[in-house]
């Protein structure tokens, strides 16, 4: 029986993914824990239930664009400019483990719920960012710290996550995990101290076939826990080979051990480092890339999703120049987004609503200026969301 059902599921996927599964398949072969034909896999599990889903969606062919609203912006003017043009949300940090779990015994689910009302009260659908990454605590980020405290702050983290949200209508994709490799491929994992950007999950170690417990665990709770609401694999940098590459293995073997990955993320924080400057001194290139990326993903059934979008600036002195370039670059990614939106879904959300200061001096520019005046990058956006 689990023979036929694994031969119906690879009937209806696209040539490419069969290839993709079955190779697997073949390569992880004698592991006693990743085998398609060993492993017990209920089928409906590979598929979140879409029942309660309204007609968000039931719109297809249409790139899906919202953005992301800070807590302390819930009744302000960004939120009436939010509500004016957007009904997909993202919450900015009040999901994510540093907030609502930061250590044993210590749960802080006020402003979630908050959004939450939120999104209810105006019938807005909602993707949570509460992944796994490097978004901890400082108490999991402290040296000392054990693979078994972590996993345990991970698990009841994910678990009481993943049930909280599969209960709300209103929300409809889970980031699951995040920033979890590096522009070279290799694995992201923790550093000395608790001040540095670092993923400290990486101490709960790897599998047998080299893949990161804490990944494979989180999306094994995310599918046991969270049917009703589609599971992100999102990830930052820019479109480096060696990154997406293990990014695809991952998902892969993921989908090999019977768990749901139903979306890969890109961030897409233009100019925020080496790692997508490319995306600033050769865009076509980088966009076709892009483009790849997102035909890779469509082929293995799977939605793409762009999650942070924003600007950073390079010369405040220079703004209306910066802005000009930051409409241009944004035009040309929507472009390509909206080509694809008939071969799979594909969504795009705006990381916060104006300005951003990145403490000490760094900029960071949405659509809306720093007196909430639209901006040309807006212009673009509103062309976008009237777009048929």
């Amino acid at each position: 029986m689990k023979l036929l059902m694994f031969l119906i599921f690879i009937f209806f996927l696209s040539s490419e993914s069969q290839n993709n599964i079955l190779s697997f398949q073949t390569k992880y072969s004698n592991s006693k824990i990743v085998s398609f034909f060993d492993a017990t896999i209920k089928m409906q599990c590979l598929v979140p239930n879409l029942d309660n889903a309204n007609g968000f969606f039931e719109e297809r062919n249409k790139l899906k664009i919202g953005a992301t609203l800070n807590f302390h912006e819930l009744g302000s003017r960004k939120e009436d400019l939010f509500l004016n043009d957007f009904n997909f949300l993202t919450p900015a940090n009040a999901a994510k483990q540093a907030r609502l779990h930061p250590r044993p015994g210590i749960w802080q689910w006020e402003r979630i719920e908050k959004f939450l009302k939120f999104a209810n009260n105006n019938d807005l659908i909602v993707r949570i960012h509460g992944p796994i990454s490097p978004q901890a605590s400082k108490w999991a980020k402290e040296d000392h710290r054990t693979a078994t405290e972590l996993e345990n702050v991970m698990v009841n983290f994910m678990t009481q996550s993943a049930k909280r949200y599969n209960e709300d209508k209103n929300v409809k994709y889970m980031d699951v995990v995040n920033e979890t490799i590096l522009p070279s491929g290799k694995w992201f994992g923790p550093k000395k101290g608790t001040h540095l950007w670092e993923n400290p999950w990486l101490k709960m170690g790897l599998d047998e076939n080299g893949f990161p417990n804490y990944i494979i665990k989180a999306f094994e709770i995310a599918t046991a826990n969270a049917p009703n609401v589609k599971l992100v694999y999102n990830q930052n940098g820019g479109m480096q080979s060696a990154m997406w590459e293990r990014l695809k293995e991952t998902v892969l073997y993921l989908r090999s051990k019977g768990l749901r990955v139903d979306g890969i993320g890109w961030q897409g924080h233009l100019n925020l480092s080496r790692s997508t400057i490319q995306f600033i001194e050769y865009p076509d290139d980088a966009i076709a890339e892009l483009s790849k990326l997102i035909d890779w993903a469509h082929a293995n059934n799977l939605d793409f999703h762009v999650t942070e979008l924003d600007y950073r600036v390079n010369d405040m002195t220079n703004l209306t120049e910066e802005l000009e370039f930051q409409a241009e670059l944004y035009e040309k990614i929507i472009k390509v987004l909206q080509s694809k939106v008939h071969s799979g879904t594909v969504t795009l959300n705006l990381w916060d609503m104006g300005e951003r200061l990145k403490k000490p001096s760094t900029f960071f520019q949405s659509i809306y200026d720093k007196d909430l005046n639209p901006t040309p990058a807006y212009e673009i956006i509103k062309k976008a969301l009237n777009t048929k």
